[in-house]
């Protein structure tokens, strides 16, 4: 990969950033790690509390990426042929023609995803992996590319479905927003005085085909083995973890590496290092973790297993360049 295009993926990218910040403030971080998500082709899944601005992110990020949004706001009489469209009957010809759903689009915000029950999240499974749905046994492709954004309240239970484990190992990363700093918070509330209006626009650096093609200069970045052998290791580091029934699997791996390509892009370099992987080990691996009864009893936090074994696992000494 030359140094042109990594100098042009950062460009845009710093170009995206900036769009979406006008309209979102204090979540400089978290907005990185999701934009490189989608670079790297994955999903996001922001879990934080009501009102801190997951859902304008998310719309800011659309509109500054050129992709079609669809919102989904999910309850818990929600079927899953509200998420993947269904047949319907036609008077006109007296066939049953099929309707897409709002699953039929470029970035899916599903909202609150953990208010709808188990099987209606589930149909989004195969979305996400396959980037296709079924239906009444056809094959329906989603147009490319197809993201998921989702949201989920985890300071309520009533009324709400814990997101299944294999659901959540296909979301690349999970971030929490945080409450602004309050220079930030007043900052959020000038704006919106300023606009007169709380509708916010964000205008688009690229469109959908531009982004595949940043997609698939992504894939051209350059990994050592040692990085590697180093995520490998991180990600088996957990595994071994006593407060830990169930570590993390290869795909958790497999995703540091693909979101610590994306991260390097965005830097402007064209070979991932060692802390592109300690910055993303967090929102990469601890969702990914099935703590023991007792850890669960206790209280015990999946962040902080993954510090531990962070702070565990040996650093490579040099990362060779791409050659």
């Amino acid at each position: 990969m030359t140094t042109d295009e990594t100098a042009q993926i950062a460009d845009v990218g710093r170009r995206v950033l900036a769009g979406v910040k006008t309209a979102v403030v204090g979540m400089d971080e978290s907005l990185t790690i999701a934009l490189g998500a989608i670079l790297a082709g994955g999903h996001v899944l922001f879990e934080d509390v009501p009102g801190l601005g997951k859902t304008l992110a998310a719309r800011s990020l659309a509109g500054a990426l050129g992709l079609d949004f669809r919102r989904l706001q999910c309850t818990p009489d929600m079927l899953p042929g509200d998420v993947t469209g269904s047949y319907v009957y036609s008077p006109s010809t007296g066939d049953f023609t099929f309707r897409p759903g709002p699953i039929f689009t470029g970035l899916l915000l599903a909202d609150e995803i953990n208010r709808t029950t188990p099987k209606t999240q589930s149909a989004m499974l195969e979305a996400m992996a396959e980037r296709q749905v079924t239906v009444e046994g056809n094959r329906f492709p989603l147009p490319r590319p197809f993201h998921v954004i989702a949201t989920a309240n985890p300071i309520e239970y009533e009324g709400t479905y814990a997101l299944p484990e294999a659901q959540l190992d296909r979301f690349m990363v999970r971030l929490a927003v945080g409450y602004p700093q309050p220079e930030e918070e007043a900052r959020i509330i000038l704006d919106r005085i300023e606009r007169r209006s709380p509708d916010v626009e964000v205008e688009p650096v690229v469109d959908a085909e531009g982004l595949r093609s940043i997609q698939a200069a992504v894939e051209r970045i350059h990994v050592d083995a040692d990085v590697v052998r180093y995520g490998v290791e991180l990600t088996r580091a957990t595994r071994e973890a006593a407060t830990v029934a169930v570590g993390a699997s290869p795909r958790g791996s497999q995703a540091l590496i693909l979101l610590g390509r994306a991260l390097a892009a965005l830097d402007g370099r064209a070979y991932v290092r060692p802390d592109d992987l300690k910055r993303i080990a967090v929102p990469v691996l601890a969702h990914r973790l099935t703590l023991t009864p007792q850890a669960w009893a206790q209280g015990v936090d999946p962040r902080t297993v993954v510090d531990a074994a962070l702070a565990r696992t040996a650093v490579p000494p040099t990362v060779a360049a791409a050659p």
